[in-house]
């Protein structure tokens, strides 16, 4: 029933439409319900009696139908076109419910999702979903209604008869519901098969240069191979139980024919009703059948749109892991104090990453974290926006638990640059007032020579409009990193965070890029993660982390004198 609910719910704004699209149906029905009650009265009182004024009684009648066939072609027309609209602003409204629902999931949701699968749910269940929401009403509403006018009629004509076809029609129904089940159940699988497929593809054809920097081409062949025949194997199931329904429903269909002919063969000969009546019936089955058929190409649409539905509702039913609590406050002038206290966290409550962890870092200061691979220096950072959830303790910005923060204020005050860093697929300019919507050309000028970016920018044949490619793959990655420093420019957070930014570029590139990190870093409070110890020294504090907590702080000089594993790292040069 809360499935059912949430389905009706959108077609609330639309309920105008809605309702003139059934209005259109019954006016539609009506006039096919009413061409054999025609057909009958001509034959009997016209073409049987032979008046008069025959020849006006039909030119009335064919003037009559002219006048319906026009107004059957208006409601025909409302019904295919915004009938079809109002499910694609269904479709539409759904889509943007789920897209803004994946907005506020956390990082630890992604970790375990698939983005061709979440792709999959974004476009093919919801067209199907969009079909049910337009074909679903009308044709249960057409179908019903015509089936209850004929039988009504038939009933008139001769109950016997009708009582006959009425029986044979609940076979129908019964051999349809069993098969629904079937149906539904490969049309489920069918639907998991394309998300698998999509997810493979998108993951292939996102690391093409991987696949083809090691010249693996064949093997994500043979990868999409195995999925494409799992997918066609449930295809082929799911037509052999179409088939399987369809060709029963038209043999049972044919039995209806064989029906009257036969039952209505005998009660002509024994002259219980006219060879008129006779002809109705026959009519009226053509009438009964076309909404029975209805409902049986029905009964796939609704198998897929209810399976897409279901996939739909599950996913926005999944809980957001982190959500503003009911008393969360803004960050008023924020001075970039940050505190640790006894924060323990670990991934999928296994492999705990921190333990017990305890760090102040004063407002302005800049803290670097260095340490082995694994450490946990990356999830240390990620916990301050709270892209994860800490298990144990809490952290305070200005004395507030960032439990108690707004995640959107919390956010809007830290900024990030990272390692890998990530361009959308439009224009610089696009990709640099991301940091900031709405800023001015020189606001943005301005972040983009602070970063280092203006002159190389300016180069380019349409500057600021040039086109990035797919995550920035037009530009070096010492012009992405720049351009992403840019943005952190325009955004200016009292709070910065550097995950290695400087670590996979060459040395010239690097140069650049650091210069710009220590102009951005100036006057507020700065996490960095290192990747060359030489461009730490300067720090206010330095942090070693690793998988046993915070084994060491102190400054660069403190360090190398205590004589631990910061000095034998740099002593090393190792990279961290």
């Amino acid at each position: 029933m809360d499935k059912l609910k949430a389905f009706i719910r959108y077609y609330k704004p639309y309920k105008g439409m809605f309702f003139l699209d059934m209005f259109c149906a019954t006016v539609l029905c009506g006039i096919d319900v009413f061409f054999p009650v025609l057909i009958q009265y001509l034959l009997d009182e016209v073409y049987g009696k032979r008046p008069d004024n025959m020849l006006e009684i039909i030119l009335l009648s064919a003037a009559g139908l002219f006048v319906l066939y026009i107004i059957r072609y208006f409601c025909q027309y409302y019904i295919t076109s915004w009938g079809h609209i109002m499910g694609a602003r269904m479709e539409a409204d759904m889509r943007r419910d789920l897209f803004s629902h994946l907005q506020k999931m956390s990082f630890s949701f992604y970790d375990e999702s698939n983005t061709g699968r979440l792709m999959s749910r974004i476009t093919n269940d919801l067209f199907d979903i969009s079909e049910l929401a337009h074909h679903g009403p009308e044709d249960v509403f057409i179908s019903l209604l015509k089936i209850i006018g004929s039988v009504v009629i038939m009933l008139t004509i001769d109950a016997r008869v009708t009582l006959i076809l009425l029986g044979l029609t609940i076979s129908i129904i019964i051999f349809t519901a069993y098969y629904n089940l079937k149906m539904r159940a490969v049309f489920a699988k069918n639907r998991e098969k394309v998300a698998q497929i999509n997810a493979r593809i998108q993951d292939s054809l996102a690391g093409i240069r991987v696949v083809k920097s090691f010249s693996n081409e064949a093997m994500e062949l043979s990868k999409f191979d195995e999925d494409n025949a799992q997918f066609v194997k449930t295809k082929e199931d799911s037509y052999t139980v179409m088939g399987r329904f369809f060709s029963g429903n038209s043999f049972l269909q044919g039995i209806l024919y064989i029906s009257v002919l036969v039952v209505g063969g005998i009660f002509v000969t024994r002259q219980v009703i006219s060879a008129t009546e006779m002809v109705t019936f026959i009519l009226y089955i053509n009438v009964f059948l076309n909404p029975i058929e209805r409902l049986i190409n029905f009964t796939e649409a609704f198998q897929r749109g209810m399976s897409g539905f279901d996939r739909f509702w599950s996913m926005l039913n999944r809980k957001p892991e982190i959500v503003d609590s009911p008393d969360a406050v803004d960050l008023q002038s924020v001075k970039g104090e940050i505190i640790f206290e006894n924060v323990s966290f670990s991934y999928n409550d296994k492999n705990e990453v921190l333990k017990n962890v305890n760090l102040r870092i004063e407002p302005g200061q800049t803290v670097a974290l260095v340490g082995p691979s694994g450490g946990g220096k990356t999830t240390f950072c990620s916990l301050i926006p709270r892209f994860y959830e800490v298990n144990e303790g809490r952290i305070l910005v200005d004395g507030i638990d960032i439990r108690k923060i707004k995640l959107e204020s919390l956010r809007k005050n830290i900024g990030v640059v990272q390692q890998d860093v990530y361009l959308f697929g439009g224009t610089i300019r696009e990709n640099i007032l991301y940091g900031k919507p709405g800023a001015s050309e020189e606001e943005m000028i301005a972040a983009a020579k602070l970063a280092n970016a203006h002159d190389f920018i300016m180069e380019l044949k349409d500057g600021y409009d040039t086109f990035v490619g797919e995550r920035g793959v037009k530009l070096s990655g010492g012009q992405k990193q720049r351009i992403s420093i840019a943005r952190a420019f325009l955004k200016n957070p009292p709070i910065l965070i550097l995950d290695e930014a400087t670590s996979a570029l060459d040395n010239e590139s690097e140069r650049l890029v650091q210069e710009s990190l220590n102009i951005l870093a100036r006057g507020r409070t700065t996490l960095i993660i290192a990747h060359r110890l030489s461009t730490i020294r300067k720090a206010d504090k330095i942090v070693v982390l690793t998988s046993k907590g915070i084994e060491e702080m102190g400054t660069h000089e403190e360090l190398l004198k205590a004589g631990g594993l910061y000095a034998e790292l740099y002593r090393e040069g190792a990279k961290v």
